[in-house]
């Protein structure tokens, strides 16, 4: 067993023999499928925390020559697929550990040509008769030994595991960005020996002008995962069952680590996260192990128009609609708040929905560490709202009409320099922000429906929560008693019936003429 040449099946043993493992080996039935083909090429970019190195480990364990790993697979899903043993340790495999290989370069220039000196010299010992001393050029070391060791092999399988780690980590060094690029490039491009070449990142591969400098990998990225979405992270379903046998609140989990969405799977949790809440049997944030409020505070505080405006909607529930295709896959090449938000999905820190082609912040995690950053970043009209917030609730609760209206009057004048306030659409999200420390003891659910329409917003409480439900109804320069109205014409209480005890009905409504909010408030008992 080598370090780069068939490392064996060690990193995938520890993986499986950890106290939580969930099943990504149906992973390979792709893999299989695609193998030898026009489609062998296979990009994977997935935030950290994602499992992107497991599965590298695992494609490791499943096809490197000169170990046996039947037995480590023998109870996973792979093995009841019918290619299961054609393939099983049949291939030569090259692993590159991107961010390894730097830190053992002084210049990162030099980073194509320790990869070819370091894997040049295993492969030699394999195969002495096919490479002599003088070999310099990897693609030419590895065609001799497919072409000469026809019965040493099927050919090379080569995981590299984040790819990207010189573009994030040398963001400005564009001449080894491109003698990098030059070098993958000729690595795998028309070269026979070629098996399958399935690499991992962050971002997507890098865009020279309109095309792409790797166009031969199809490529699934965080905007688009395509078939390999169940892949991104746990599914919903292995979620329950690991809240099932840990004895966890699901609703809670759902809360804190939910939100990213694909066209093939819906819900999609953020796998390291899950691990942690569940071996610490606590809820809260594990997002500063590795990304960090600092990273996230750099890119929201970039100048660009409209990026504010979408941060703070975000922050306030309200999708924000993009358009991912002029990011050019790199930290650097910003032109406007699009690509700052692109770069966000691809980072983990916002969810995109493909379908709608709208971007939010998912989850209760990522939303902390957002305010967390906005904290630091001066936006005091944000802070002063979420601060406030309590308060606010507090006089809801109370039943207190005359504060809640002042509370939200506030927030709306703090930011009708952000956010267009001529609709119900921004009156809910500034009322949703008003709310936002209502978070931890409530659902927010915008237009919840109820049977006989749609309620503007829903506070339903957590199960450990003895607070009571909120219908609350918006109208924009109407009245306040006329959104109450709605509420009890509609029946929206029927849609809440479940929730015994108080209920209150909250109805708000913004006068343009005054630029001041009204508040209405009803308890009733669902007893």
């Amino acid at each position: 067993m080598g370090i780069y040449l068939n490392p064996g099946n060690d990193g995938f043993k520890r993986a499986v023999r950890s106290e939580i493992y969930v099943d990504k080996s149906a992973l390979i039935t792709y893999t299989n499928n695609v193998l030898d083909t026009e489609k062998e090429f296979v990009c994977v970019s997935r935030p950290r925390r994602f499992g992107k190195s497991m599965a590298a480990n695992m494609l490791c364990a499943y096809y490197s020559r000169g170990c046996n790993s039947k037995e480590l697979f023998q109870d996973l899903e792979i093995s009841q697929d019918d290619l299961f043993e054609t393939h099983l340790n049949q291939y030569d495999v090259i692993l590159l550990n991107i961010p390894q290989l730097l830190r053992r370069v002084e210049n990162p220039k030099e980073l194509s040509a320790c990869i070819e000196e370091r894997v040049i010299a295993e492969i030699r010992v394999v195969y002495p008769a096919f490479v002599d001393s003088s070999e310099k050029s990897l693609p030419d070391a590895l065609a001799s030994v497919y072409k000469g060791a026809s019965a040493a092999g099927n050919g090379f399988v080569f995981i590299i595991d984040e790819w990207d780690c010189l573009f994030r980590e040398e963001k400005e060094n564009k001449e080894a960005q491109k003698n990098y690029l030059d070098f993958l490039r000729d690595l795998f491009k028309d070269r026979t020996y070629v098996k399958l070449a399935y690499m991992t990142g962050i971002l997507p591969i890098k865009k020279y002008g309109t095309h792409s400098a790797l166009n031969i990998f199809d490529e699934f990225s965080m905007t688009n995962p395509k078939r390999l979405a169940q892949y991104v992270g746990f599914t919903e379903e292995e979620v329950k069952a690991l809240c099932q046998e840990y004895g966890m609140d699901f609703e809670e989990a759902k809360r804190w680590y939910d939100g990213y969405c694909f066209k093939r799977i819906n819900h999609i949790y953020n796998p390291k996260s899950i691990v942690d809440a569940m071996l610490e049997e606590a809820f809260q944030s594990y997002w500063t192990s590795t990304e960090t409020y600092e990273a996230l505070r750099a890119y929201i505080d970039m100048n660009f128009d409209g990026l504010k405006d979408a941060i703070v909607a975000m922050l306030g529930g309200i999708p924000c609609r993009i358009d991912t295709g002029v990011f050019q896959n790199d930290m650097m090449s910003f032109q406007g708040r699009d690509d700052v938000l692109t770069l966000l999905i691809h980072l983990g820190y916002l969810a995109y929905d493909e379908t709608k082609q709208e971007v939010l912040i998912p989850n209760e995690e990522v939303r902390s560490e957002f305010l967390r950053a906005v904290r630091q970043s001066n936006w005091r009209e944000v802070t002063d709202a979420v601060e406030r917030s309590e308060e606010l609730l507090e006089a809801t609760l109370n039943c207190d009409v005359k504060a809640v209206a002042k509370g939200i009057d506030l927030v709306h004048m703090e930011h009708t320099s952000i956010l267009s306030y001529h609709n119900e659409n921004s009156l809910s999200c500034v009322i949703t922000l008003a709310y936002y420390s209502a978070k931890k003891d409530y659902t927010l659910i915008r237009e919840f429906p109820t049977g006989k329409g749609f309620a503007d917003i829903v506070f339903l409480p957590h199960r450990n929560s003895n607070k009571p439900a909120l219908i609350v109804e918006l109208k924009w320069n109407q009245s306040a008693e006329g959104a109450i109205g709605q509420i009890k014409k509609q029946q929206y209480v029927q849609a809440l019936k479940e929730y015994k005890g108080n209920l209150l009905l909250v109805a708000v409504n913004y006068d343009k003429k005054s630029k001041r909010h009204t508040c209405v408030i009803e308890e009733v008992n669902c007893d």
